[in-house]
């Protein structure tokens, strides 16, 4: 079982930029693939940010590719999403995932309970 808890997020104007940090529990963090997802308001989650842990490959959605950063900590059991030049249309509710062999909405096994990243233009 694994526990994950997002901090970080916030209200934030255009160009602006917010680290979140995800918390996991458990023993094995270093062996999930750890990622970041969000859902705006009347939309489908979709994939931000993935750090697979066998490789350390990262991936990024291409409307974040160049603006967001994700890296882990495993002595921190933290994985982290540094966002900037923040956009209006990056206003989501951000959510840290983890599965030891997929990072896509239908297959994820944990889930955290969201943050709330709001950009005001």
């Amino acid at each position: 079982q694994v526990q994950l808890v997002e901090s970080g997020g916030g209200l934030v104007q255009a160009g602006g930029s917010l680290r979140l940090s995800c918390v996991a529990s458990g023993r094995t963090f270093n062996r999930y693939n750890m990622g970041w997802f969000r859902q705006a308001p009347g939309k489908e989650r979709e994939f931000v940010a993935g750090m697979w842990w066998r490789t350390g490959i990262t991936v990024y959605a291409d409307n974040v590719k160049g603006r967001f950063t994700i890296s882990r900590d495993n002595a921190m059991n933290t994985v982290y999403l540094q966002m900037n030049s923040l956009k209006p249309e990056d206003t989501a509710v951000y959510y840290c995932a983890a599965d030891p062999t997929e990072l896509t909405v239908a297959r994820v096994d944990y889930w955290g309970k969201g943050t709330q990243i709001t950009v005001s233009s």
